[in-house]
């Protein structure tokens, strides 16, 4: 269909007879190309086309082939297809219809299509040199700082433009899209709502809305606006994707799992989607497939550093250790400066017994995290395992001052000073593990302590609240029961 539109000869006149143009000026070819190069969806462009017009005629010659332009830019064959339907309703004041589709734009557009976004930036500089007051490019350089993470500017292109065009339901879409970057869900949702009143068929502005929703912590209206975009979109994956995190958000995981898997339909290359259900499954105990979406993800892209961050994880919980290790000794080799994995990996050589291994990537996560309580209680327990208990002793003084609340903390460091011949002070941090997690463990590991210091009456009470507690625990009978026959024998402790 879209080869036989377009085998035509030379000039060639586009006409839509039953599409009107609503009494909004038509778009010439130069505007066309500035919403490609500003990143405006093509069913977005389509509706546009649709509702406006285009006041352009399409070259056809092998040397300036606009719909091959157009194709270079980003178009897709659906707005193609429309292009060739579209009436060209406005004559230019020389009298003719405006063929011009500027050369340098178009390779701007090209530009952006290939992601080189700072090459494009300067052809949209240069062009807004000699136009300052064009709105659409400055939308368009707009889209490029967003592109680059420049929130900032991206805010002050869209702005001017919105000032000279402030009837541009796109440009208060992306506004709302920079307010939502911003961590801003009030400006974000207002913008939104700008743009859908300019254009309520709008399913880009639909979906910001939905974002700005999603930053408020409005779940079920988010989700309503995003299903909103579908009805108008019905083909973006992104509007999934969005449904997927607020529905995980919102305490849904199933109807997350469904949006990420429609959103992996819909794009086969998404490893966002997929990384994000991989996460889900991991939620949900589904370790194994959990492992195979990640696993597609890091096909895709094998540069995250979260996605091989998370392998590494969902491996080391499903017993994995070997295939943990491997994955989290690549993702260092690939990035020496991530900041996370050394505790997982340090836990997967723990569970092997290889400690030294253990120890010395415990002591690079502290680095890279000098007031982690957690890390700092991680290592002291390696070193309780490699019989450093002196050491373990500092570390665990420290993963208490840091964290004072932390039961493991007070019971490990329990155990290093009781290693260290001082029972005493050993006693004080197991009574302190136990107020804080009162638990069939701390119970036995306070009695184990008493008994040592010879108090036995005390610490078969607290032997017989850990069996109670947990009577499948063959040890702390087998505890309590001894006990038990020294005191009735009389034996002194």
């Amino acid at each position: 269909m879209l080869a036989k539109s377009l085998a035509f000869v030379g000039l060639v006149l586009l006409t839509l007879p039953a599409f009107a143009d609503g009494g909004a000026a038509p778009l010439n070819c130069a505007q066309l190309m500035a919403w490609i190069s500003g990143g405006v969806s093509g069913p977005q462009l389509d509706h546009l086309l649709r509702e406006k017009g285009i006041a352009f005629l399409v070259q056809e010659s092998p040397k300036d082939n606009t719909a091959k332009i157009l194709q270079a830019a980003g178009a897709d064959a659906k707005l193609i297809g429309t292009l060739g339907a579209a009436r060209a309703s406005v004559v230019s004041a020389n009298g003719s219809r405006d063929a011009n589709c500027p050369s340098r734009l178009a390779r701007a557009a090209q530009l952006v299509n290939q992601k080189s976004f700072p090459q494009a930036e300067e052809i949209l500089r240069a062009l807004l040199s000699e136009a300052p007051r064009d709105a659409t490019l400055h939308f368009a350089l707009g889209y490029l700082r967003q592109q680059q993470q420049d929130w900032d500017q991206a805010f002050d292109e869209y702005s001017v433009s919105k000032e000279i065009a402030p009837e541009s339901s796109e440009v208060h879409s992306r506004l709302a899209y920079v307010f939502y970057h911003l961590d801003d869900g009030d400006n974000a949702i207002a913008e939104a709502r700008t743009a859908l009143s300019i254009d309520p068929q709008n399913a880009e502005a639909y979906r910001h809305l939905g974002l700005g929703l999603y930053a408020n912590a409005q779940y079920k209206a988010a989700l309503h606006a995003f299903h909103e975009s579908l009805q108008r979109d019905p083909e973006n994956a992104d509007d999934y994707y969005d449904m997927g995190i607020a529905a995980h958000d919102m305490g849904d995981p199933s109807a997350a799992v469904q949006a990420y898997r429609q959103a992996i339909h819909l794009n086969a290359h998404f490893w966002e989607a997929r990384s994000n259900l991989a996460l889900v499954l991991h939620d949900l105990g589904r370790l194994e497939e959990a492992v195979a979406e990640y696993r597609e993800a890091k096909r895709l892209a094998p540069r995250e550093s979260g996605v091989r961050n998370n392998l590494g994880n969902t491996y080391y919980d499903k017993g994995d250790y070997d295939a943990a290790i491997s994955e989290f000794r690549e993702l260092f080799r690939m990035n020496p400066e991530w900041q996370r994995g050394h505790d997982y990996l340090a836990k997967a050589f723990m569970a092997k017994k290889d400690y030294p291994s253990a120890i010395q990537e415990l002591k690079l996560a502290i680095l890279q995290n000098p007031l982690g309580a957690i890390e700092h209680r991680v290592l002291g327990q390696a070193l309780l395992l490699a019989k450093q208990p002196g050491d373990a002793l500092r570390e665990l003084r420290i993963a208490v001052q840091l964290d004072p609340d932390a039961a493991l903390a007070h019971r490990f460091l329990g155990t290093a000073l009781f290693e260290t011949q001082d029972p005493e002070s050993a006693a004080v941090e197991f009574r302190q593990a136990l107020r804080l997690d009162p638990s069939a463990d701390n119970h036995f590991y306070l009695a184990a302590c008493l008994m040592s210091l010879g108090h036995d009456q005390e610490a078969l009470a607290e032997l017989q609240i850990a069996s109670t507690m947990n009577p499948k625990q063959a040890l702390y009978r087998a505890r309590m029961d001894e006990l038990q026959k020294v005191l009735q024998s009389g034996d002194s402790r």
